[in-house]
């Protein structure tokens, strides 16, 4: 920090920001990879074309889902930038098939933006491993939570800030900062993988493979599914009626 510089004001959010900032995505493009097994180069004129999926396309992409031919969904992409707690962003990272890139706090100041979580957000993790249910907490425990993680964020801001004002480089002045500090980033993905990731963070009845994502990861997961749905319905519809399984 420069001399003189105002403290910026801490917020508290309980949300996540999710917006699709670039796209070339469409259920046609899952229609001429899969053909040109069968129809070579007469493909070619579709693909340049971009001519629309229609409804008596609908069963071709079902069959992809269904026996699991994956390979056409990945002629597609998607750009989101994203906004949430660094906690979240670690999760996103065990997903090895998108490409991401995150703001750095070695080369800018962090702001002070901080997660705390909703008061209906459940607070009780009951059952094992793999099979959790996720209950609400009582009254004191939500106030616990709130108040706990405004001051513990309070407090680590404040140190930070005094490392920054000594001079201490930005690389060693974060180590002070807690998991629910906000970063932001950009997640391209193709639609195969966001199908696996979608299977994993989201919990749906009726999926051939129950999962029990963390609450803040799945709020990211269901705005970028409300993308996908938009650019491409057909084969969100397959995978839906396909119990949530990636290709």
């Amino acid at each position: 920090m420069s001399d003189g510089a105002v403290t910026p004001e801490i917020e508290f959010r309980s949300d996540v920001t999710v917006e699709l900032v670039r796209s070339s995505a469409s259920d046609s493009d899952v229609l001429f990879a899969a053909r040109v097994s069968t129809q070579g180069e007469q493909t070619l004129d579709a693909a340049a074309a971009g001519t629309e999926a229609t409804a008596r396309d609908r069963g071709l992409i079902n069959y992809l889902m269904r026996d699991r031919h994956g390979s056409p969904f990945e002629h597609n992409s998607m750009t989101f930038y994203v906004q949430a707690p660094i906690f979240v962003f670690r999760e996103f990272m065990r997903h090895r098939i998108a490409s991401y890139n995150e703001e750095s706090g070695r080369y800018r100041e962090l702001r002070p933006v901080f997660y705390v979580p909703a008061s209906e957000r459940n607070l009780l993790q009951v059952g094992k491993p793999g099979a959790y249910e996720f209950l609400p907490g009582s009254p004191e425990q939500v106030e616990l939570v709130d108040r706990t993680t405004r001051e513990a964020s309070i407090a680590a801001f404040e140190a930070y800030q005094r490392m920054l004002e000594a001079g201490v480089a930005r690389e060693v002045a974060r180590i002070v900062l807690p998991l629910n500090i906000f970063s932001s980033m950009y997640v391209t993905v193709n639609a195969r993988s966001l199908m696996n990731f979608l299977s994993l963070r989201t919990k749906r009845e009726g999926t051939h493979f129950p999962s029990f994502p963390q609450r803040e990861i799945e709020m990211c997961a269901e705005k970028m599914e409300a993308q996908f749905k938009e650019l491409m319905p057909l084969t969100y519809a397959a995978f839906n009626a396909n119990g949530r399984v990636a290709p």
